[in-house]
């Protein structure tokens, strides 16, 4: 059963196995934009029925955590003290799924502490955002803008969401649900994820680690996430005929095994 409670201001979302086990719990943190709700509907249930314990954060300023009015001088240094808040609470250290931004504040926690595993799903890569803005603003001009306007605080409409978020076909109640619940991200964290808070390779801890992504991500290529597998010195599974939001297109379920079985071989 899906359940949600405030944190030290921090909204967390819990969904818990039938019955007790001994797998490792799991932390899911969210991308740009978003909120901790965006696991809830499709891989926490997922992974719970497995009997892992599912818990996802919406960082400060996101979905129902403190900090709204402040969204736009948040840190990814603030974020990442939000992930060890969380952990705190647990009593536990749990396995890191972070998804986009999610990602790059997964590996820049892996800086000061050590996890039993982090999984990158379609994550901005330890290179930062840069050359994504770039092949974004060449491929997509239009669809930049588009997404630059939402950092002014103008929302996009439902075609701009599925051309940013979607590759297959999806469920229109869903488009609109996630719409409804999309927000304006912090700038200071989207320039720390472009150059100034790069994630020092050289101080992070290197626990067992998964890198996915999606073949038609326009936000994240598939070449980036490539890169990072490069970086890690670990393959990168590419899931074909996705789009960027993987926990929401169609075929989720592919994704979220996957995410199960490298889970499997975790060890707390």
């Amino acid at each position: 059963m899906l359940k949600n409670q405030i944190v030290e201001g921090l909204e967390v979302f819990s969904c818990l196995p039938a019955k007790k086990t001994k797998r490792p719990p799991v932390l899911f943190v969210h991308g740009a934009f978003a909120g901790g709700w965006m696991w809830t509907e499709t891989f926490m249930p997922f992974l719970a029925k497995a009997g892992y314990p599912c818990y996802a954060v919406s960082l400060r300023g996101h979905g129902g955590s403190h900090g709204r009015d402040q969204i736009d001088w948040h840190s990814v240094t603030d974020y990442v003290d939000d992930i060890g808040t969380v952990v705190d609470w647990l009593g536990e250290t749990p396995v890191l799924v972070g998804h986009s931004m999610g990602g790059f504040i997964v590996q820049k926690y892996l800086e000061r502490h050590q996890v039993p595993g982090a999984a990158l799903v379609c994550s901005v890569p330890p290179q930062g955002l840069i050359a994504a803005q770039f092949h974004l603003m060449f491929q997509k001009p239009q669809l930049f803008m588009d997404i630059n306007r939402i950092m002014s605080g103008n929302y996009p409409d439902t075609e701009i969401l599925r051309e940013a978020l979607f590759a297959g076909e999806i469920d229109e109640t869903m488009l609109a649900a996630w719409l409804d619940r999309m927000q304006p991200e912090s700038h200071r964290a989207l320039w720390d994820m472009s150059m100034f808070n790069l994630p020092n390779l050289h101080a992070m801890h290197r626990p067992p680690m998964l890198i996915l992504g999606a073949e038609l991500d326009v936000l994240v290529p598939a070449f980036l996430v490539q890169t990072t597998g490069q970086t890690y010195g670990l393959p990168a599974h590419i899931f074909r005929g996705m789009g960027h939001a993987v926990t929401h297109e169609k075929e989720w379920p592919l994704v979220a095994a996957a995410l199960q079985d490298w889970l499997a071989e975790i060890r707390p």
